[in-house]
């Protein structure tokens, strides 16, 4: 029977990822990659720094910030394509932890203050505690954050930090990029003749410079919720959420104060039981 499970397990997060390359999200990541490259191309073709360095056979920059670019589309494949963290099955715990033994779920406290886990009316699995349905992924995902557009995949447990990660690098080739493209511009008599001779490196600004603003705001966003210890999901919505909503507008259960948070999201590559973790708070029973 476990090895059945197994396999079936297997056998749905291969047919996930077939899905993640070839299904909607197809379109979406063509077209990140390309402007991606096209954006690098620009800023390699024009009178940027860039150039005049790799003309004067100065390389060092230059393939530094092409291996860079390489990273951040390598990162974003990775966030785009990994599994969130997808509950496939009412034992998919044991599995997903890969390695934690049956005798962690005797962990938590068997007494009548023990959260019953909810079973979700979509797919009909029991939720792990801070999991939610996503209806675009057709799945539950474990401490589910949101899903996410841009890469077409939901955030959760297994690819939150990568994609922290991911915005970081993004984050660093943006603004390196928008130094480079300013560095670009030249001089003109008139407006007509600049825009003329500028005018694909203006419109490469303006598009880096949005982009840039906003992966700062989702990196700086992102890093506060870790630092607390929470989701974008249970920050906006902990109003409807059973097991946040009787506690108070400022108690996070699950917050071990910031070093630990932040020590536990990005060094803790093990799965936590968070019922364990909420009930060690001494919470109220929900």
């Amino acid at each position: 029977m476990v090895i059945r499970n197994t396999f079936y397990c297997y056998m749905l997060k291969n047919a996930r990822m077939f899905k993640n390359v070839f299904g909607s999200g197809f379109i979406v990541r063509t077209a990140h990659v390309i402007l991606t490259w096209v954006i690098t191309l620009i800023l390699f073709l024009h009178d940027t720094e860039l150039r005049k360095q790799e003309e004067r056979g100065e390389l060092i920059q230059p393939v530094l910030f092409v291996l860079l670019v390489l990273v951040s589309v390598l990162l974003y494949f990775a966030v785009s394509l990994m599994d969130p963290g997808f509950v496939l099955s009412d034992g998919s715990d044991l599995q997903f932890t890969l390695g934690i033994a049956e005798e962690t779920q005797d962990m938590i406290p068997p007494t009548t203050k023990s959260l019953r886990q909810r079973r979700c009316g979509h797919c009909l699995l029991q939720q792990p505690m801070r999991s939610k349905h996503c209806q675009t992924c057709q799945h539950c995902v474990r401490r589910y954050d949101h899903h996410c557009p841009w890469i077409e995949n939901c955030v959760g447990e297994r690819n939150h930090r990568w994609f922290v990660l991911y915005l970081a690098v993004q984050l660093l080739v943006l603004l390196w990029g928008l130094h480079m493209a300013w560095s670009g511009f030249t001089t003109a008599p008139t407006w007509q003749l600049w825009l003329r001779g500028n005018g694909v490196l203006l419109g490469t600004v303006a598009v880096v410079a949005v982009l840039s603003l906003t992966v700062l705001l989702l990196l700086g966003s992102h890093l506060y919720l870790v630092s607390l210890n929470t989701t974008t999901w249970e920050f906006m919505s902990r109003h409807r959420i059973s097991y946040l909503k009787h506690c108070g507008a400022d108690e996070n259960p699950f917050d071990r104060g910031t070093l630990r948070n932040l020590w536990g999201f990005f060094c803790n590559w093990g799965a936590i039981v968070w019922e364990q973790v909420y009930f060690r708070e001494g919470n109220d029973p929900i």
